[in-house]
């Protein structure tokens, strides 16, 4: 029996016929040694347009009726891919989320996969025939189909590694691997050869644009090895992986960068028991993801309580907190949307000292501001002004010798 490999192909990879085709022929490559399972984006361009019709329609189209439209994007490239691959004389089949049971929440737009039904699958995998899935889609208890959110189709990928126990999961996108910065704004920056599953949950929690942070929790979580490729050319990738080799480890692996974010300060809060709960309780009901939270240290009773958002929030996140000023007295609620966030990540910051100081006399050096500051065991967090950003993800990368 060959090992079963998962391999998950992007919208780039898949925009046009003459792509199709030529995604066929690398999993035609691929079925020699190992048997592949396929996960599916929508072509290159097609999600935003289904959006723009519906926006067409109403400027606030009901959830559940954009979501079943969003997931016509993956049915159709999962039969073209189908076709084009039975063409080479392959058996194929394709198959929807709901065909082998994906089972999400129900929170439209950004639900999330509670499990999934092999059966499906195994059944196809015994009859030597190559499932092509629908990436980003799943059903809810009720049977409606909900979408998993931009980069759910990674999420859907990993998580079918997880359940069938594949013995990776590959990730073609148009980039050739994982890169120690966004090579876009540091041309300097190196791609990597390998990075733990820590490093990468952490980089893509931070705004890496590579790999989706759900994915990546799945991969920790399931210990899924995944290789992200390119569908252009050919190459090794980058691994990301439980460990890796502590000779080849760096202190610094990557810098990440997020500029989509909004700053929340209640100034004067009463410095009393269950206030931060009762703050950040009504945002968290809500479905909003809070990230870098500070509680200043009280003065006459009183404390400034900050923090961050996605912009995709802002807006649902101010009517929360202004509805709430009734349950928690503060005296002005100021919200800042001009900001960045810059996080170095690595491993190896665990037995390193000296990091935080040389990332704070760098930016200093640089006349840039800190704001926030957050910290974990292998992540360093800096929320900053938003014109500064480029600057300090540049500065910082040449002072660690990224």
């Amino acid at each position: 029996m060959k090992n079963i490999v998962v391999q998950k192909f992007g919208g780039t990879s898949l925009g046009s016929i003459e792509r199709i085709k030529a995604v066929a022929n690398t999993i035609k490559k691929t079925s020699l040694n190992e048997f592949p399972i396929i996960v599916v984006s929508a072509m290159s361009g097609e999600t935003d347009k289904l959006i723009n019709l519906a926006k067409d329609i109403s400027d606030a189209p009901a959830e559940r009726e954009l979501d079943a439209l969003l997931s016509t994007g993956e049915k159709v490239s999962a039969a073209l891919l189908a076709m084009t691959l039975q063409s080479l004389g392959l058996q194929a089949k394709s198959f929807s989320a709901a065909q082998i049971s994906m089972r999400t929440t129900s929170n439209h737009s950004k639900a999330k996969i509670i499990d999934i039904n092999i059966d499906t699958i195994q059944a196809s995998i015994d009859e030597a025939c190559i499932p092509v899935i629908t990436g980003f889609q799943g059903i809810n208890d009720v049977g409606d189909v909900t979408t998993l959110g931009r980069g759910g189709s990674d999420t859907t990928a990993v998580a079918i590694a997880a359940s069938i126990k594949a013995e990776r999961c590959d990730i073609y996108t148009d980039v050739d691997g994982i890169y120690t910065t966004d090579p876009n704004l540091v041309p300097e920056a190196k791609k990597l050869r390998s990075i733990t599953t820590e490093e990468m949950l952490e980089l893509s929690g931070q705004g890496a644009k590579v790999m989706q942070v759900r994915a990546m929790e799945f991969a920790n979580r399931y210990d899924v090895p995944i290789r992200v490729l390119s569908s252009f050319e050919e190459g090794e990738g980058t691994l990301i992986t439980k460990e890796i080799s502590s000779m080849e480890q760096p202190i610094i692996t990557g810098i990440a960068m997020q500029d989509n974010q909004t700053k929340f300060t209640l100034h004067g809060v009463e410095d009393t028991p269950g206030n931060a709960s009762g703050i950040l309780g009504p945002i968290g009901d809500a479905g909003i993801d809070v990230d870098v939270i500070v509680q200043n240290v009280s003065v006459s009773g009183k404390t400034d309580f900050t923090f961050t958002i996605g912009n995709s929030d802002a807006k649902k996140a101010q009517k929360i907190l202004e509805s709430n000023l009734i349950k928690v007295n503060y005296d002005k609620l100021i919200v800042n949307n001009e900001i960045g966030k810059v996080s170095i990540v690595g491993v190896g910051m665990r037995s390193q000292s000296g990091v935080a100081s040389i990332a704070f006399k760098t930016l200093a050096e640089n006349n840039i501001n800190i704001q926030m500051i957050s910290t974990s065991e292998i992540k360093i967090t800096l929320v900053i002004s938003l014109k500064d950003m480029n600057l300090a993800v540049k500065s910082l990368h040449k002072a660690f010798n990224l």
